[in-house]
């Protein structure tokens, strides 16, 4: 069963606020202000992506804390709409550290924001290989995946594991609600 692009894009949009996948930032510096900022689930406010900035900009931060926080600044701009720079940050992570998992996952967020789907299934694939801190995360955004390129049965096995991986989630429910499973 295929469904709408606005309707996967609304999913995702729902799903990207109630489950971000930031990477923790230890202390009180301002890239861990821009991993709180990361973790809220409402629109950030500019002074938020500031935070993110001025951490980056300064310095003093170790490789895996500058990877982090651009993933969680990407967050940010997926949040405010700023897809294409929200990308620019994951890869940035992505040429810091290529073992990032977060930023294969919130990238692939961002490509099913832009509507390319294709290369989305490839980054939550590596995110799940690369083990995100929320796999159900990157199952279900593999899910919304796999039904966007039309491949039903792929996408209701992601679904389903993402339920099984949080079984008080319920956009993995709904969706999984959707499909009847019949056997031939």
């Amino acid at each position: 069963m295929a469904i709408g692009k606005y309707v996967v894009a609304a999913a995702l949009a729902a799903t990207f606020t109630a489950a971000p996948a930031s990477v923790r930032v230890i202390g009180s510096s301002d890239a861990r202000m821009c991993y709180e900022a990361a973790e809220m689930s409402f629109a950030p406010r500019p002074g938020d992506l500031q935070r993110c900035d001025d951490a980056i900009q300064v310095g003093g931060l170790t490789y895996q804390e500058l990877a982090a926080t651009h993933v969680n600044r990407g967050i940010l701009r997926i949040r405010r709409g700023q897809l294409d720079a929200a990308v620019a940050d994951f890869d940035t992570a992505l040429s810091i550290d290529p073992n990032q998992p977060e930023a294969y996952l919130n990238k692939g967020f961002a490509l099913m924001r832009r509507e390319e789907p294709g290369e989305a299934l490839r980054l939550f694939t590596v995110a799940i290989e690369r083990s995100t801190l929320r796999p159900e995360v990157a199952h279900y955004g593999r899910a919304t995946a796999y039904e966007a390129l039309g491949d039903a049965r792929a996408a209701y096995y992601d679904y389903r594991r993402a339920s099984e991986l949080a079984p008080t989630w319920r956009e993995p429910l709904i969706d999984l609600a959707r499909f009847r499973v019949t056997s031939r």
